[in-house]
């Protein structure tokens, strides 16, 4: 046959690796098959040999691999050991979902807690204490400690606390500036995010404004 072969046969110590062409039309690839089988039958005389169907990328319904395999009965020494396809890519468009975790706990000097989501704390956060979050980070108390949310580059993380005087903030790749501009005496809880790049502080209330859904979070 004349251009791209759609069918390449690979042998291994467990048998015959057949890697299907997952770009073409699928019609196209069976009628190759067929032939090629056909062609080589000689080839495939004799015992049993193991067969092992790669499709790539392909997704096949099982009416489509009984196709297959009735190409390869008439080889009566061909066993299909497997049919197997490639996971499937993860698509960069879709937004991975972070769960919520809470937990009840002071973050004392020395000690790290690492949450891969969103992190929901009830009490404080000590200077010398540090967290290291995925997704946000709400604490329901006194931040005096460090704080990174977005650890994997998540620019849209968010840290809220009831007080907010942290050694040190930071979301994705951005730190914020030296504790003195984190200086509000007002009794209110603020969120840290960031606006074009660059650290900035708000009131709680105003959230829902920078980010309607923040609070829908699966498995609270």
């Amino acid at each position: 046959m004349a251009g791209k072969s759609y069918v390449t046969i690979k042998g291994t110590k467990d048998g015959l690796v057949f890697l299907l062409d997952d770009q073409c039309e699928f019609a196209a690839m069976l009628e190759e098959l067929n032939d090629k089988l056909a062609k080589h039958e000689q080839q495939f005389t004799g015992p049993i040999i193991h067969i092992f169907i790669k499709l790539g990328s392909r997704q096949l319904i099982e009416e489509d691999k009984e196709n297959i395999r009735e190409i390869f009965r008439k080889q009566g020494n061909l066993i299909i050991q497997s049919i197997e396809s490639d996971p499937p890519a993860d698509d960069p468009n879709v937004i991975k979902t972070l769960m919520l975790q809470s937990m009840s706990t002071i973050v004392r000097s020395g000690q790290t807690v690492e949450v891969d989501g969103h992190l929901l704390l009830l009490g404080d956060v000590n200077p010398g204490g540090t967290i290291r979050c995925t997704g946000d980070v709400y604490i329901i108390g006194a931040l005096r400690g460090t704080v990174h949310a977005g650890a994997e580059g998540n620019a849209d993380a968010i840290i809220a606390a009831s007080l907010m005087r942290p050694t040190q903030l930071r979301i994705a790749d951005v730190i914020s500036r030296p504790p003195d501009e984190w200086t509000s005496a007002e009794p209110w809880m603020e969120y840290a995010f960031l606006r074009e790049g660059t650290m900035a502080i708000d009131k709680m209330s105003s959230l829902s404004r920078h980010r309607k859904e923040v609070m829908q979070f699966k498995g609270v």
